[in-house]
């Protein structure tokens, strides 16, 4: 029999090298040659690792068994803080348009929906894990559930990042569980009419794309008519939505098209932030010497957009050296999951490996340019303790499943 001195070490230390690697961009975020409050901020994020870590234990301690029985208590829990956080929620420092944060006085405690992420998860998984892998789409409107409740809590605060993730995780989970590409792409076709609306001969070809896929994989009637006619609706139904978005959300989707269109307002993140990472070059102009990033001209650099800080600094090679480590832990993730025996387990660590992928594809993207800004933080890097906290439990949960996995859960139960 083994313990926890059998766990995944390659996982354990890749994520403790990310998590050190952050904590020392968090510190350069906080050199500025301008007044801020960011230079003490690598403190708490220090502390927040500790106590991931030690969040990360406990969970590594629960057998998979008492982890799917919790699952509808633990979910449960989560929409519960959710649908709280309507009423007694705040957005961030003072804003008040959003209701994502919990806040006692003027301190913050959390922001839930990070955990509420690992939660839909679990749930998913368990559901999943009970029958055959979805072959119509009738048979998806359990695991539709379980991920519509949080999602429409998530979007009612708003939070766009936070609800593209739960949707990131619904795909990349039905996916594992045997759903079929065709059906993945019939459930998603109405949102890509939607996104492709703007433009007739774009809208028009995948039309054409989705009525000759419904013509080679041939499913219920029902079905085939429920997908065009959700296509047509969404995609004549575009124009009038675009015409009822107030200017400024208008001018958000456009600045995402163009951001020089809007440079010295919605434009104005991810110009920075191409510069930053544009001047870095090859080696980069050394740790806590980024110009852009001690001018403070980086907006939110310390969380959303951390990364320009470390292409700026440590350039291509830090940048590379970075996402190689992100992409190795995946692998590890991929690995744990493609080894379990246990359905509930394997769903449950290639969900978690979806999650963290797309906070990484979607962060990096945005600074970048090429994805939508959303908010969404940078595993093990951007500041902040309750991701910290979700991306180590997270880290646990995949501990646990490793050593399951491997027929090594007899000595480990809480």
């Amino acid at each position: 029999m083994r313990r926890l001195t059998d766990a995944d070490y390659p996982l354990v230390v890749l994520a403790l090298v990310l998590s050190a690697f952050g904590i020392a961009t968090v510190y350069s975020a906080g050199q500025t040659d301008v007044s801020t409050s960011l230079a003490g901020l690598w403190r708490m994020q220090s502390l927040y690792l500790a106590l991931g870590l030690g969040a990360a234990w406990v969970v590594s301690r629960a057998r998979v068994r008492l982890l799917d029985n919790l699952t509808p208590v633990v979910y449960g829990g989560a929409v519960f803080v959710l649908l709280l956080l309507l009423f007694i929620g705040r957005g961030a420092g003072t804003g008040k348009s959003t209701h994502s944060w919990i806040y006692i006085g003027d301190v913050s405690i959390g922001q839930p929906s990070e955990l509420a992420k690992i939660a839909v998860v679990l749930m998913l998984a368990k559901v999943l894990a009970r029958g055959d892998a979805p072959k119509t789409l009738p048979e998806l409107w359990k695991p539709a559930v379980v991920v519509a409740v949080p999602w429409v809590l998530i979007m009612l605060q708003p939070d766009l990042g936070t609800g593209l993730v739960f949707i990131a995780i619904f795909f990349a989970m039905l996916y594992w569980a045997g759903a079929s590409w065709q059906l993945l792409v019939m459930v998603a076709s109405p949102v890509v009419s939607l996104a492709l609306a703007f433009s007739t001969r774009l809208w028009g070809a995948w039309f054409i794309l989705i009525v000759l896929l419904i013509y080679w994989s041939r499913p219920h009637i029902g079905e085939s008519v429920a997908v065009v006619a959700a296509n047509l609706a969404f995609g004549v139904v575009a124009p009038f939505l675009w015409d009822h978005l107030s200017a400024y959300q208008q001018r958000r989707l456009l600045v995402y098209l163009d951001p020089s269109s809007d440079p010295l307002r919605g434009g104005y993140h991810v110009l920075q932030s191409q510069v930053a990472i544009g001047s870095g070059g090859w080696l980069g102009k050394g740790f806590t010497h980024g110009t852009q990033k001690r001018l403070a001209f980086l907006p939110e650099q310390h969380t959303d957009f951390i990364f320009p800080v470390l292409g700026e600094e440590l350039g291509f090679v830090g940048v590379v050296v970075a996402l190689g480590l992100f992409a190795w832990l995946m692998m590890r993730c991929i690995r744990i999951a493609a080894r379990s025996q246990n359905p509930f387990a394997s769903l449950v660590a290639f969900g978690l490996v979806a999650m963290l992928f797309f906070h990484v594809i979607e962060n990096v993207g945005m600074t970048i340019g090429v994805m939508p800004i959303t908010g969404i933080p940078l595993p093990f890097f951007s500041y902040g303790g309750s991701f910290m906290l979700a991306c180590w439990i997270a880290v646990g949960l995949l501990i646990r499943l490793s050593l399951e996995g491997r027929g090594q859960a007899d000595t480990l139960v809480i």
